[in-house]
């Protein structure tokens, strides 16, 4: 229970404290803009090129990968239908399918890791999985996809070449090269590259924090039901859908049935938000998703705790 509340909390502190800037405007009417993208151009893939680089990517292939990658890609499928019948925007759907299977690994599971399931390394599978697929998997399709409403439709050569201009899949590839050759960086390569990976966290809560500020009631509005149900998806469906697929298909039972129904049940990562900025798609949809599921996770994941621990 200690470690739910420990995550909530660390990551409430950071969010109030970009709110309060924001409030104060500190850093001006396109302060969380800015944040953002510094956060997606040039934090996320130095982060994820450290983490992924010095990743074991053989001690995570295992039952709690399957679980992640099965789970968390039916979670994000489940959106789509109810964006079609909405007849929704392309952007939306993309981002609302994101916000419906792309959990907070980071701040929220590492924390919730280490003092529910007594295991920091269980949310491997998890990271793992979203940095190397996930990401750049969405960062890619909000690249190649027509703007909104203006019927454009991109060339096949801005389909193909589209990983390479997208930062996050660069760094995700060359993070696995690294991690998968065994190769050994030098200190004055890798320090810099730790110490811009640091600012990827903070900057994206800030800037999370920063967008609250003058901003309506989460819900409501022409996204209200996109919002909702990504919710519903996150919050109820993935955590129900990890204990089917993880306790009836796998047999897993004890704290490897719990690890992968509480690293399922964690709220939308604000990642999804930042990436939403970056592209100027559905970043209504993508702030009120993340704050909404980050308050219903509170009580899912202490009764998910009760139950199964």
């Amino acid at each position: 229970m200690t470690g739910v509340l420990e995550g909530f909390l660390v990551i409430g502190v950071v969010v109030g404290a970009g709110y309060l800037v924001g409030r104060a405007g500190l850093l001006g009417e396109h302060g969380s803009r800015v944040l953002a993208r510094a956060a997606f151009f040039v934090a996320t893939p130095a982060l994820l090129f450290s983490t992924l680089s010095h990743a074991d990517v053989g001690a995570v292939f295992s039952s709690g990968l399957l679980v992640t990658a099965v789970t968390s890609s039916l979670a994000c499928l489940l959106f789509v239908p109810v964006a079609l019948a909405r007849r929704r925007p392309a952007g939306e759907a993309v981002v609302g399918s994101m916000a419906s299977g792309y959990v907070n690994a980071g701040n929220l599971g590492i924390p919730i890791a280490t003092y529910v399931l007594g295991d920091p390394a269980a949310v491997a599978p998890v990271l793992l999985f979203q940095l190397a697929v996930l990401t750049p998997l969405f960062t890619t399709l909000m690249d190649v996809l027509p703007g909104d409403g203006r019927g454009e439709r991109p060339g096949w050569a801005r389909v193909v070449l589209a990983p390479l201009r997208n930062p996050i899949a660069i760094a995700t590839a060359a993070g696995l090269v690294v991690s998968g050759t065994g190769m050994q960086l030098p200190e004055p390569v890798t320090a810099p590259v730790e110490l811009l990976a640091d600012l990827a966290v903070p900057a994206m809560l800030l800037a999370f924090g920063l967008s609250l500020h003058g901003a309506r009631r989460p819900g409501t509005g022409p996204t209200a039901g996109s919002v909702w149900s990504a919710v519903a998806i996150k919050n109820v469906g993935h955590p129900l859908l990890a204990w089917a697929f993880a306790a009836g298909v796998l047999g897993l039972t004890g704290p490897a049935l719990l690890a992968a129904v509480v690293l399922a049940a964690l709220p939308t990562a604000q990642n999804v938000f930042g990436y939403a900025v970056r592209y100027e798609r559905a970043v209504t949809l993508a702030r009120d998703a993340a704050l909404a599921t980050t308050l219903a996770a509170v009580p899912v994941l202490l009764v998910i705790a009760a139950l199964l621990a």
